[in-house]
């Protein structure tokens, strides 16, 4: 398998602990560990990272955002599904 044949995978890095993985870009590898290496070499050069997520791209599946007004439209009558009716004490981190 040439360089021009490995699959484009998907990283995604946890800057702290008790925060979200967050995408951080794309590569090329030829398997999932070399994937690895290769992101932490790339993403994560100055340890700001505690975890990293490879994902193959083929394997992710996405919402349009042409159709955002239709995809979304059904949580619009759903308010009890977003915090807005109290209010957030201060000191009160990454919620």
């Amino acid at each position: 398998m040439s360089h021009d044949d490995w699959p484009l995978w998907e990283v995604f890095v946890r800057s702290r602990r008790g925060l979200s993985h967050t995408h951080a870009g794309s590569l090329h590898a030829p398997d999932a560990e070399l994937a690895l290496r290769n992101a932490r070499d790339l993403y994560t050069r100055r340890a700001e990272g505690v975890s990293i997520w490879v994902v193959p791209s083929a394997a992710v599946a996405a919402s349009s955002p042409d159709e955002k007004d239709a995809f979304f439209d059904p949580a619009a009558d759903k308010p009890y599904r977003h915090p807005t009716f109290y209010d957030i004490p201060e000191g009160v981190r990454h919620l």
